[in-house]
């Protein structure tokens, strides 16, 4: 499916081609995405953001291999919340990857369920993230087992996802949650993001296929 909404190509992730940016959000509806609580989000003031009754991931549609993905992003005070990539919406948990969002502004020492982490597998190398009610700027780029992840205008994560070679653990020998070696994961799969308690807002979603 193809559209042209305010000037900006909307196209489902099997329909993009190679190099071309594309919008995974008309700012207007949810007709990209699905959610996995009926309900539990939705567009208000151009934004997406979970609703009323809010739970759970919401999944852009199609399938995504290697890309950049920029976003904008506004946490609310405690907000958790994670972008998910390369991932299993039916076990997003243990089936692919998550880029941390979390309300970590002013935190001296961060780890690796910080905002920007490569979540529980590698931490950010700085903490650019602002304060909750200011709008962030993420750029994620995954190519092959390459990961990086570029916050506010500063790389914070450039991974090898091939140095992962055993469940449960990261190069540095610190325990993480995946029972797969994160080289073993899938390299392809849903994008989607998370509500995990506290209100968090996204725009201006833009995507090129590598």
């Amino acid at each position: 499916m193809t559209a042209c909404v305010l000037g900006a190509l909307v196209v489902s992730g099997q329909a993009a081609d190679k190099g071309k940016a594309i919008s995974l959000f008309n700012g207007k509806d949810l007709s990209n995405w699905t959610p996995k609580k009926a309900g539990a989000w939705e567009v208000k003031d151009g934004l997406i953001q979970p609703s009323a009754k809010p739970g759970g991931y919401i999944w852009a549609d199609g399938s995504y291999e290697n890309f950049e993905l920029e976003l904008e992003f506004k946490m609310s005070k405690r907000c958790n919340s994670g972008v998910f990539f390369r991932t299993d919406p039916n076990n997003p948990v243990q089936g692919g990857f998550e880029i941390q969002i979390l309300d970590s502004h002013g935190k001296a020492k961060v780890g690796k369920n910080d905002c920007g982490a490569l979540y529980d597998a590698r931490p950010p190398s700085s903490n650019p993230t602002k304060p909750a009610g200011e709008w962030n700027h993420m750029k994620l780029t995954v190519n092959g087992a390459s990961v990086k992840v570029v916050l506010n205008g500063k790389q914070v994560v450039d991974a090898n996802l091939n140095r992962w070679t055993t469940p449960r653990k990261n190069p540095d020998g610190s325990r993480n949650k995946f029972r797969t070696a994160l080289k073993d994961l899938p390299r392809t799969g849903s994008i989607g993001l998370q509500y995990h308690g506290q209100p968090v807002w996204f725009k201006n979603l833009k995507l090129k296929k590598l």
